[in-house]
């Protein structure tokens, strides 16, 4: 198994560990520590080591932060995780604070009159302290770059990840890395930079073409690089992770050198340099300026290339996504055969994982499967552990979300599913939620429209009810690398113009605390749309994803004519793509499953 069930949050330690940091904090004359989710590559997964939030607070969500004064420490949420956060923290010790509502800066201000607030610098990017740092002008209260002080307490840290690097063959990568170089030294020249620092794993892993294993479920390797206006590449990373061959296959103008030498060349390069301050740390802004280098701030120059997902990398996530689209129909028809029986969640997630493995090309699953059993649903990120596991029981809903990893192309999917009759009230939030996720399979848009503006398309059925979803709608997916991808995204807070090749999710939910919770997701990927009327440049979105919904919590009255003949397409579809590749017994099920409505 990939997946492990052993709970990895312990509440019962914050306190005792949370009381030695501010011992800490007061030997440094310090009013207050910041300890962030992220790690030094501003990953949404961190290594084992770099788990800092966790193993002080307990919380193991994927985004959210601490900042622990002297008399309290306020952990920051979104809301995804506001029913999460409550089980996995000290409450006595650790007050749940609603982010981004409530913003560091001003939270600060109400809780101190005056102190200093230390942070670790390459743990926070430029903006995020620049954004602080302004809200806490004409206060008495500053902020102080210091080394990590929770490192300092963490006696029993484990070592840093040293998996192997590997080449991502150009068959699917669909472009050399020499060619990749080029093109980004091209736009280095443009602009008059003399390089750019590269600080996110799965740029430099899509520059490179190589992928890795040193965090959880995305196949990237944690490194740092730096790539010169002539392409040239210096890599900083554990020698041991790349063998011989793979080192020979980069080139001789990328050069692998030890981390231990990167902020010595990084003062030592001339400038400008292009560093990206919404993703890059503090720390090396801060070595370049203490260098005299001069800093050309602008965004990684590999973000949006790499967004921009090329033919031969479509066609081989389309590939992915069939194969995945029939394990998941074999799962869900022996769930359909099965449930609820005896089975509980660890079942459920047991079972899909081995469907995915009899493909014989599952390379991981792309995270922890959320299978959410009646009231666990609503726990918009849940992940089932031996202490929380609920058997499936009569006349409720089961939310499965799970995605898998393979050397072709990167799956998210969610479904959920009746397990009995859950009641008039699910069958018509489902309907709400598989409206809105039609709607945007349906869009069309002037290109240069951001996912803010197309945000609202799959929100209009539940609002007209009065109800929403504390998440965006959809979020980048990489080619085999990283399941949250930016920058594209469908939220209201999205800027980020939709460009052809850029992959997303489409998942609307509604969520019911102690009740049940709904999420639908396709992946999709933006396409030229056909040309229409006055042939307007427009585009549209193909979908990727093809596994039936249930149609026992579809409220077809609640349908248009439109969503109806969308829906019967799209299991038509189902049906010629994923049928053949079922088994009798699930392509029976399939049959039923994907009847018109």
């Amino acid at each position: 198994m990939f997946q492990s069930f052993d709970n990895p949050a312990s509440p019962e330690a914050g306190p005792a560990r949370l009381a030695a940091l501010r011992t800490v904090m007061a030997a440094e004359g310090l009013a207050g520590f910041i300890i962030p989710r992220a790690d030094a590559h501003q990953g949404e997964y961190v290594a084992d080591c770099d788990a800092r939030l966790a193993w002080l607070t307990g919380f193991t969500g994927s985004a959210g932060f601490c900042i622990a004064l002297a008399d309290q420490a306020g952990i920051f949420i979104d809301g995804r995780y506001r029913t999460q956060v409550k089980a996995q923290v000290d409450l006595a010790h650790f007050t749940p604070v609603p982010w981004p509502e409530t913003q560091p800066g001003p939270w600060l201000r109400a809780a101190l009159t005056e102190g200093v607030i230390g942070f670790d610098p390459w743990l926070h990017t430029s903006d995020e302290i620049a954004r602080i740092t302004r809200a806490l002008e004409g206060s008495a209260i500053s902020l102080r770059p210091v080394a990590n002080l929770v490192d300092r307490i963490w006696n029993d840290r484990p070592p840093a990840p040293q998996a192997a690097a590997f080449a991502h063959p150009l068959t699917l990568a669909g472009e050399s890395s020499a060619d990749k170089r080029a093109r980004i030294a091209a736009e280095l020249q443009a602009r008059g930079e003399a390089a750019a620092v590269l600080t996110l794993p799965d740029s430099i892993c899509w520059l490179l073409n190589i992928r890795g294993a040193d965090v959880p479920r995305n196949p990237v390797v944690q490194a740092f690089a730096v790539i010169s206006g002539t392409g040239d590449v210096s890599l900083f990373a554990e020698p041991a992770k790349f063998a011989p061959d793979l080192l020979a296959s980069l080139g001789p103008r990328v050069t692998l050198l030890p981390p231990a030498g990167f902020a010595d060349a990084l003062a030592a390069l001339p400038g400008p340099v292009r560093v990206d301050p919404q993703s890059a740390p503090l720390a090396i802004s801060m070595t370049l300026e203490a260098a005299g280098v001069a800093i050309s701030q602008a965004p990684d120059p590999c973000i949006l290339p790499k967004a921009r997902k090329n033919t031969a990398e479509i066609a081989a996530t389309r590939e992915a996504h069939l194969r995945d689209g029939a394990a998941v129909c074999e799962f869900l028809a022996w769930l359909d055969r099965t449930a609820p029986g005896d089975l509980t969640e660890i079942q459920v997630v047991k079972a899909l994982e081995d469907f995915r493995r009899a493909t014989n090309l599952l390379h991981d699953i792309s995270f922890d499967t959320i299978c959410g059993a009646g009231p666990d649903g609503a726990i918009i990120h849940y992940r089932v552990t031996e202490e929380t596991d609920r058997a499936l029981q009569q006349n409720e809903l089961l939310l499965v979300d799970s995605g898998a990893q393979y050397k072709d192309g990167t799956t998210d999917i969610t479904r959920t599913i009746a397990i009995g009759d859950p009641g008039q009230e699910a069958r018509d939030c489902y309907t709400a939620v598989l409206r809105g996720m039609i709607a945007i399979s349906q869009a069309r848009w002037p290109r240069g429209l951001s996912g803010r503006d197309l945000d609202p398309l799959a929100r209009q059925f539940l609002w007209s009810r009065g109800l929403d979803y504390d998440h965006g709608t959809g979020h980048g997916v990489g080619a085999f690398l990283s399941v949250h991808e930016g920058p594209q995204r469908i939220s209201r807070i999205s800027e980020v113009p939709l460009e052809t090749g850029m992959i997303l999710s489409n998942e609307p939910g509604y969520y019911r605390e102690g009740a049940f919770g709904i999420r639908l997701e396709n992946l999709i990927v933006v396409a030229q749309a056909p040309a229409l009327g006055d042939k307007r440049d427009q585009l549209s979105f193909e979908t990727l994803t093809w596994v039936p919904f249930d149609r026992r919590l579809i409220v077809t009255a609640q349908l248009s004519a439109d969503e109806r003949a969308w829906l019967n397409a799209y299991h038509a579809k189902v049906l010629a793509l994923i049928g053949p590749r079922l088994s009798p017994e699930a392509a029976a099920w399939a049959e039923a499953a994907c009847a018109p409505i």
